[in-house]
């Protein structure tokens, strides 16, 4: 296995990569934040191709995150850049979500299928 760009060989067919994005928002805002994402951002992230698994508050009062799955490493890239690209991203709701984020972390692995399931059922909303 050659590891790409970001350092990260494919295991295989068998798994996909599991990007968990882990966010700190501004103090109070997470209620707005969640209403951005929910009804604004997440309908053109998934009509962009992307697989959102999981989102929801983390444990904390200002954390929140938004778990996705992509095939591989190039997949993943392809799939933000274009997004995050866009000017319906940048002209839409960029500012009314970013606004409300302090910092944020992304972790990247790979899992089967049916731990991104296990994922997808028992963690966050499906909105």
């Amino acid at each position: 296995m050659q590891p790409d760009s970001r350092g990260l060989a494919s295991p295989g067919p068998a798994r996909r990569l599991v990007e968990i994005r882990a966010y700190r928002l501004k103090p109070g805002t997470r209620a707005a934040f969640r209403a951005a994402l929910v009804e604004r951002a997440l309908p053109m992230v998934r009509a962009a191709g992307m697989d959102v698994v999981a989102h929801g508050p983390a444990a904390d009062d200002d954390g929140y995150f938004l778990v996705r799955a992509f095939d591989d490493a190039a997949d993943l890239t392809a799939r933000e850049e274009a997004f995050y690209g866009s000017a319906a991203w940048r002209e839409g709701p960029r500012e009314a979500v970013v606004s409300l984020i302090e910092t944020y972390v992304d972790t990247l692995l790979w899992l089967a299928p049916e731990s991104i399931e296990d994922l997808r059922g028992g963690n966050g909303t499906p909105a």
